[in-house]
């Protein structure tokens, strides 16, 4: 049943009008109430979308739409579309957003650009809001834009630290290489399609079968998600976007940003399905970044890029679900992956914020002197290891079993699961156990805050995967496809590979840091330069393609300064010679007007004559 209600309209106005507040009266008026404002909006976002989420779960659809301006054949519409995918997104975005905005105002408290740092996380999350209530393509790609300078602005919020400014300019630039492609697609779809409207286009898909268009702008638009949702080559910018303060790594990391590239495949799934050589494309694509981004976390010393990388990774598995049609199982990995990577940034700057430095080199032993941080944390390594019935388990599980039918990508994920593992364990034994470090002598556990959002997120992380848990049929997957086989049946083979990995991963962690202390060594001085080598591959890649990027430019410029710029040069050049010429006849005499007159009338006659 659809149903339409103006109330949508305030879940993205909320976070916006506080942005309006923030911005113009955050810094001589609020001050520090501005987190009051962000936290307001944001907690208004959440209730106002909650009887929309119930709705959709008793068989409700949201759906209304108003035009914009025409356009060729067909319209261009702006309106709003609450299904059951939008509703289980904007629940989660808005309750994640929430507690990330609280988590801030612990961690930022004495920040001098307190006001400033709220305005864009309001601006944020009204972009995100509304890019997933969003029911067309032209509305989202706005949106998906705003998110982008959003991005720019928080990783690059301490401007004045150089690698920050630098860190900022390379998000942005490198995601604007996506949007290219997510643009060009998009124009390519209203060519096939005369309209932009998911729904639209999803009855309609079956009518472009064929046409050579539909693959091109399947692919454009996956290069939107490769750079949003930082896959191989463009996956680059997102470990360097740990300059700015940890809740914006959450905020980035978590359910919004990075996820929107996801988002993107499953609202485009209709056009993707009928493209199966793009298909290819995606599944490799997320199984190689799910795999790279793994291994090279394997040897990250910073605690925040260990992070980055794991997210790089479970992107990848999410993108690689997409690739093989099984979009419910990657779309539960976005919900669960929202909750335990939110708590895990968040955990990482929980002990930043009681230790002042994210180098594990420095760290060790921080467990009783941090207890409900690393209680949480471990809550959190555990869910993203895959250890059964934490939220990751549930959700990594059917990725696993939609791929049991390709013996190489089943291969490679499984490898990539038990490599999470490990690193996860690494990374918590190192900052936790063992012995202090050089900055854990003065540690000290983060304010209610700080520790509040943790234990709530570290519930979420308990709970989140049971909706898709065979102990509830399936419930979420089979709610997110309207029927009741919506996911792929659990296989207990399956199930006991999936948790042997992650068990592994977490005992040879505890064999290499704990029980034999002098292998931890051996491991850093293999598993440091083999991360760090591959990483400048990657790197390398994407410089590569960077370079052509330019080149591209360059010859845009001279075919622009040259020929475009030569052509409308060269018809005002002519336009001045031609003037110039007439003006030296309008002298103002008499006579030279009566000769011209008497000229013209002769050619006149002769013409006539002729």
């Amino acid at each position: 049943m659809v149903t339409q209600s103006g109330w949508i309209y305030l879940i993205p106005c909320y976070p916006l009008v506080a942005f309006l507040l923030n911005v113009f009266f955050g810094a001589k008026v609020l001050k520090e109430k501005a987190a009051w404002v962000s936290i307001a909006a944001s907690v208004l976002s959440f209730f106002t979308a909650l009887p929309f989420t119930a709705g959709c779960l008793q068989g409700k659809i949201y759906s209304d739409r108003f035009p914009w301006i025409a356009a060729g054949n067909g319209s261009l519409d702006f309106g709003y579309l609450i299904d059951p995918m939008a509703a289980v997104l904007i629940f989660v975005v808005t309750l994640v957003g929430t507690l990330i905005v609280v988590y801030s105002t612990g961690y930022m408290r004495s920040d001098a650009g307190y006001h400033r740092f709220f305005a864009y996380v309001s601006l944020f999350m009204s972009a995100m809001t509304t890019l997933v209530i969003a029911n067309n393509f032209l509305l989202f790609f706005i949106a998906w834009e705003i998110m982008g300078l959003c991005s720019y602005l928080l990783i690059g919020f301490w401007f004045e630290k150089p690698a920050a400014a630098k860190a900022c300019k390379k998000a942005f630039l490198v995601t604007r290489v996506g949007d290219i492609g997510l643009f060009l697609g998009i124009l390519t779809l209203f060519t096939l399609f005369g309209t932009l409207h998911f729904e639209d286009i999803k009855d309609m898909a079956q009518t472009a079968a064929g046409n050579p268009l539909l693959p091109a702008a399947a692919f454009l638009v996956f290069c939107g998600t490769i750079g949003k949702s930082a896959q191989f080559p463009l996956h680059v910018w997102l470990p360097d976007a740990m300059e700015g303060p940890t809740p914006v790594s959450a905020l980035i990391h978590a359910a919004t940003m990075v996820a929107a590239g996801v988002y993107l495949l499953a609202r485009a799934f209709p056009v993707l399905a009928l493209s199966p050589d793009v298909m290819k494309i995606i599944l490799y694509t997320g199984t190689g970044t799910a795999f790279v981004g793994a291994f090279i976390a394997l040897g990250a010393t910073d605690i925040k890029k260990v992070l980055a990388y794991s997210t790089i990774s479970q992107l990848g598995f999410m993108v690689a679900a997409m690739g093989l049609g099984a979009v419910n199982a990657g779309f539960f990995h976005l919900v669960t992956h929202a909750f335990f990577k939110a708590l895990l940034f968040m955990g990482a700057g929980s002990v930043i914020h009681g230790t002042g430095t994210q180098d594990l080199r420095e760290l060790g032993g921080l467990f009783p002197k941090m207890k409900s941080t690393a209680w949480t944390f471990l809550i959190g390594a555990l869910a993203i290891s895959g250890i059964p019935p934490l939220a990751g388990f549930w959700s990594k599980d059917e990725i696993l079993t939609a791929s049991h039918g390709n013996n190489f990508i089943f291969t490679v994920l499984c490898v990539s699961a038990f490599i999470t593992a490990f690193y996860m364990f690494r990374l918590f034994f190192l900052t936790f156990l063992g012995k202090e470090g050089a900055k854990s002598g003065h540690a000290h556990e983060s304010p209610l805050s700080i520790t509040g959002p943790l234990w709530v997120l570290a519930g979420c992380s308990l709970l989140a995967g049971l909706p898709g848990s065979p102990f509830m049929g399936m419930w979420l997957q089979n709610f997110l496809s309207g029927t009741r086989h919506g996911a792929h049946e659990p296989q207990a083979a399956l199930m006991m590979i999936s948790t042997a990995l992650g068990a592994a991963g977490i005992a040879f962690a505890a064999l290499f840091y704990l029980a034999v202390p002098g292998l931890a060594k051996t491991a850093e001085a293999v598993l440091r330069p083999a991360g760090s080598g591959l990483e400048k591959s990657m790197n390398s890649v994407a410089s590569g393609i960077g370079t052509l990027f330019m080149k591209a430019g360059s010859f845009q410029n001279f075919f622009d300064k040259y020929f475009v710029d030569g052509i409308v040069n060269l018809s005002g050049y002519a336009a001045q010679l031609a003037a110039s010429s007439i003006r030296r006849i309008q002298t103002g005499l008499v006579q030279h007007s009566l000769l011209v007159a008497f000229a013209v009338l002769m050619v006149f006659l002769y013409c006539g004559m002729k």
